[in-house]
Order: structure tokens, then sequence, then C-alpha cells
């Protein structure tokens, strides 16, 4: 690497800024509505974007919103009123299609956070996020980002998801106060 680490992280921080600057607001807002009004937000992911759906799910759980990680021991069964909230960035993932019918079957809306919104999986979701960052589905060519392989849409949804938290609060009248005292003190 000839480039200094600072350059990097520059190179990569303004990638992550590009694929913001392209996020579709209303798909944001609708997403945000659908959370906010939803019983019940089960949320799954595999690999690193699972990390950042667990992540997700400790934000809402914050803002006092009822959220698990699906494959937790207390992940209630979803029905009407609820929201399943997967995260598919390179397109179609068997599981996560399995998931998504058992809730839509439950009465449950589904919503799917992925790079491809042409995918099946994002065509059978009541919510597509479509954040527009390169995943392992499309790493392969010429160079969209300085990151590795899916490394742009997992760090991009972290920073979408906290987004989406700072919107929530407002929408729920929440403070950075009243989520802290949600914070775990089991530390």
């Amino acid at each position: 690497m000839n480039s200094t680490i600072v350059d990097v992280a520059h190179s990569a921080l303004d990638d992550a800024g590009r694929v913001i600057e392209k996020l579709d607001r209303v798909a944001f807002e609708a997403l945000a509505q659908s959370i906010a009004q939803a019983k019940t937000i089960a949320l799954h992911g595999l690999g690193r974007e699972g990390l950042q759906m667990k992540g997700l799910a400790m934000r809402l759980f914050h803002l006092g919103l009822d959220a698990h990680v699906v494959g937790e021991m207390t992940t209630p069964p979803l029905g009407a009123g609820d929201l399943l909230i997967c995260s598919a960035g390179p397109g179609d993932f068997a599981t996560i299609a399995a998931l998504m019918k058992i809730a839509t079957d439950a009465g449950a809306k589904t919503a799917v956070v992925t790079a491809q919104p042409g995918s099946t999986l994002a065509q059978s979701a009541d919510h597509v996020l479509h954040i527009p960052a390169q995943t392992m589905a499309d790493d392969q060519g010429s160079k969209i980002s300085v990151l590795p392989m899916g490394s742009l849409f997992e760090l991009s949804q972290m920073l979408v998801f906290e987004l989406l938290v700072l919107r929530l609060r407002d929408i729920k009248g929440e403070t950075a106060a009243s989520m802290r005292r949600r914070h775990t003190n089991l530390e």
C-alpha cells in the first residue's frame, strides 16, 4: 500500500459519502414510518451484515421499540402489525426468502435492506431500502470502492442505520437522554 492510512481512510469515507448522497429519501422515510408504527420488529442478516442488523436492533431497543434479532431465544412470533427487516446486500438468499415467507404468511410486513433493488427478495418485500454500495455481488472488475468485498455496503449500513435512528428519535419524541436510560447497566 503506497498511500498513507489517512489517504485510504479519506477514500473510504468519500466512497461512503457518495452512497449516502444517492440514498432514496422517500424509501428511507417510508421505512422509518413503518418501523415507528410496528408493534414488534424482528431483524435478520448474515455475516457482517448481520452484525449491522444487531446494532440496529440495539438502537431500536434504546428508542423504546420492541425490537428483536431473529434466532435469539427471546424473539417472539410475528403477526399482523409487526415488521421483519432483513439485510440482503448482494441480492437473494434462500434463508431470507424463507423467513420473509413465514412473516408474510403470519400477516407481518417485510423490509429488505439491499444493494440489489431488482432482486427477487427486494421485489417481494413491502419496503426496500436500497443502499447503492459495492457488495460481494459486484466487487469484481473496475473498482467501485477502495474497501474490499462488501465492506462499503456494511459501512454504509451502519451510517444509514444511525441516520434512521435519529429520524425515529424525532418521530417517537425520544431524546438522547431517554435513549441513554434504556442502555444496559450490566457492563
